[in-house]
C-alpha cells in the first residue's frame, strides 16, 4: 500500500489481512497479551490503596509504555504475513518497532484512524464490563481497594480488548509501513 493511500484504503486492506492470517495474528495477541498482564497487574496492585493523582498517573504510565511494546512486538511477529509468510518470532520487538517508525512517517492519517479505531473497540469491550465491576469513580480515579471479583472482572476485560485490537493495530502498521519488511523471510 502506497503512501498516498487513504486511510480507509488502508484499513480495508489491513482487515482483509487480518481475516486472512486471524490464527496467527491472534496467537501472537494472545502471548503478549498474557506476558503484558503480569506487569499490568502488579502495577495496579502497586498503588491499590494509594488515592493519589500521581500515583493514579505512574500506573497509567506504565501500562502505556507496556502496551507499546505489546503492539510492536506483535506487529514484528505478523509482519511477514502480508507477503505469504508465516509469523515471525525472533527479533520481533525490534522489527515491530522499524515497522512502526516506517508507518507512521509513510501513512500518518493511516496510523491515527488505526489507533482511532482500535480504541474504540477496546473501549467498548473494557468500559462496560469495568464501570459495572469497579464503579464510574474506581474507572476513571485512582483504583482504591476493589474487591477481588471486581479486580478480576476488569482485568479480564482489558486481556479480552488486548486480544482483540492489538491484531488489529498491527495489521494497520503492516500495511501502512508498506512491503519493506513485509517480504518473506528468505528475500530479506
Amino acid at each position: 500500500m502506497s503512501a498516498g493511500s487513504p486511510p480507509a484504503a488502508t484499513v480495508r486492506t489491513a482487515l482483509g489481512l487480518l481475516r486472512r492470517h486471524a490464527g496467527p495474528a491472534y496467537l501472537a495477541a494472545l502471548a503478549a497479551t498474557l506476558v503484558n498482564t503480569v506487569p499490568d497487574v502488579a502495577r495496579q496492585v502497586l498503588v491499590l490503596d494509594d488515592p493519589r493523582l500521581g500515583a493514579a498517573l505512574a500506573v497509567d504510565a506504565v501500562g502505556f509504555a507496556t502496551g507499546l511494546v505489546a503492539q510492536l512486538w506483535v506487529t514484528g511477529v505478523v509482519a511477514a504475513l502480508a507477503a505469504g509468510g508465516g509469523a515471525s518470532w525472533s527479533g520481533a520487538l525490534r522489527r515491530g518497532t522499524a515497522l512502526a517508525v516506517r508507518a507512521l512517517r509513510a501513512a500518518p492519517a493511516a496510523v491515527a484512524v488505526g489507533v482511532v479505531l482500535g480504541g474504540t473497540v477496546s473501549a467498548l469491550l473494557t468500559l462496560p464490563a469495568s464501570v459495572a465491576a469497579l464503579g464510574p469513580d474506581g474507572v476513571l480515579g485512582p483504583l482504591g481497594s476493589p474487591g477481588a471479583g471486581a479486580f478480576t472482572v476488569a482485568t479480564v476485560s482489558d486481556v479480552v480488548a488486548s486480544v482483540v485490537t492489538l491484531p488489529f493495530l498491527a495489521s494497520v502498521l503492516v500495511v501502512a509501513g508498506g512491503d519493506r519488511f513485509t517480504a518473506r523471510p528468505g528475500g530479506q
